[in-house]
């Protein structure tokens, strides 16, 4: 059994497996040539993101700069928008839903690291040789979700549809689907309703409309 599927199974795994390593190189490597990149170089930006990735939709754009751990393990549906300083550290699965939209700082980090100081340093590996190991947890992000300014989302999680996670939430436990969450740790606030309707506030929004015609 290879490292990686270890890694997809929930088990603990060795980071420092050379193909692993590898792996993790690669996509460091693309996104420093990403963060090169001039924000109107779009088609060698999506050229680039789509070597990193492993799947991406249509429609979609990252500020940067970016940091993809694996990139590969990584997929993101159609509509996406990232703010400045994107990190998503996808040892495990990461998987982003369609017309996400993420604030400045989102970070995503899915390794796990044991909470004992000599264990973290080393474990015991199948072969019986001592290593430094880790796991890690999937995150699973839903459709029409808005995650704002420095938000945290950590291994294990899934955030339901049309959800907002306020600034600087660290989220440790799923959040239901159409739900304001903010915190640390993020935890529910209250669901969200046609209350939350732009109609319902004429002083922001002035002599805009709601828009009833579908996507744009």
């Amino acid at each position: 059994m290879t490292q990686e599927e270890r890694i997809f199974k929930g088990w603990l795994y060795w980071p420092g497996d050379p193909e692993l390593k590898a792996m993790k190189l690669r996509s460091h490597n693309l996104s420093a040539r990403y963060n090169q990149t001039l924000e109107n170089e779009v088609e060698k930006r999506s050229k680039l993101l789509k070597q990193i990735v492993g799947k991406i939709g249509v429609h979609y754009f990252m500020q940067g700069p970016i940091f993809f751990h694996y990139g590969s393990h990584t997929e993101i549906g159609d509509n996406f928008f990232a703010n400045y300083n994107l990190t998503i550290q996808d040892d495990a699965k990461v998987h982003i839903g369609e017309n996400a939209n993420f604030g400045p700082n989102v970070t995503i980090v899915t390794p796990i690291h044991p909470f004992l100081p000599s264990e973290r340093f080393l474990l015991q590996d199948p072969d019986g040789r001592p290593r430094r190991m880790c796991y890690a947890k999937p995150v699973t992000i839903g459709n029409n979700v808005w995650l704002c300014a420095s938000v945290t989302v950590c291994g294990g999680v899934t955030i339901g549809n049309g959800c907002v996670i306020g600034a600087g939430s660290v989220v440790t436990r799923d959040i239901p689907d159409n739900s304001f969450a903010a915190g640390v740790p993020c935890r529910l606030i209250r669901k969200i309703t046609k209350n939350d309707s732009m109609e319902f506030h004429p002083e922001i929004l002035a002599d805009c409309g709601i828009w009833k015609g579908g996507k744009d």
